[in-house]
């Protein structure tokens, strides 16, 4: 009887599991009462494509409890507010913000690169600015980017650029931001670099395979955008 109660729990638990993780639903927040001090405080701006600076740089806060949904990361519930992020020093890096949900495995990934020798140069994650489109009148960027809630990561940025107008990488592909990608040279990523690898098996989608028109080498999170 105890062996057909114990099937009877794990068969249910197990499905249980499985109905959850295939669900597409938005998680909490990580502070669902609020962190201590119960305020939400970031420094934020807009994109803008014609001038390709940023502009609007303003400081932000109000109380974690009135959130709006477009400063929550539906996936993760990570949250554009630094309360929700950690600083991590590793290594000889200069120190970064990450999400906290997130912020365990990207140590333990960067970590045990570094230790491997593997030339970890330059991490940045939490950059809490609208970078992504719609855009509005002014050719402002009005959407917050993953990077925004800390749950992208970019690393070695100054090798690893982000490029458009590149189905197939090429002579016709125009960088955008970051450094030139020269497969070969210390620290540029590629799909057989060990820092590639080490990141996807973290969890983290590389920006330099994803599909459609742009190629961002230095670019790792959840989707790869």
């Amino acid at each position: 009887m105890r062996n057909i109660l114990f099937v009877f729990l794990l068969t249910a638990v197990i499905g249980a599991a499985a109905e959850e993780a295939a669900a597409p639903k938005a998680r909490p927040a990580l502070f669902p009462n609020g962190p201590k001090g119960g305020a939400c405080t970031y420094e934020v701006y807009n994109w803008n494509i014609r001038k390709k600076r940023a502009v609007n740089i303003k400081k932000v806060k109000h109380p974690y409890s009135e959130l709006t949904a477009e400063e929550r990361d539906p996936a993760t519930g990570c949250t554009v507010c630094l309360e929700d992020q950690e600083l991590l020093k590793i290594g000889k890096l200069k120190p970064f913000y990450a999400c906290r949900k997130i912020s365990g495995v990207l140590r333990a990934a960067l970590e045990k690169l570094i230790a491997d020798g593997e030339p970890v140069l330059e991490v940045t994650a939490y950059r809490p600015g609208r970078t992504k489109n719609p855009l509005d009148k002014k050719g402002n960027r009005t959407g917050f980017s993953n990077h925004a809630y800390g749950v992208a990561v970019d690393i070695n940025r100054s090798k690893n650029g982000l490029y458009d107008k590149c189905f197939k990488f090429g002579p016709g592909c125009r960088l955008i931001h970051g450094g030139r990608w020269k497969p070969g040279v210390k620290g540029t990523l590629t799909k057989d670099s060990a820092i590639v690898k080490e990141m996807k098996a973290a969890g983290f989608k590389w920006g330099g395979g994803i599909e459609g028109d742009q190629k961002d080498f230095m670019h790792f999170s959840s989707f790869g955008y």
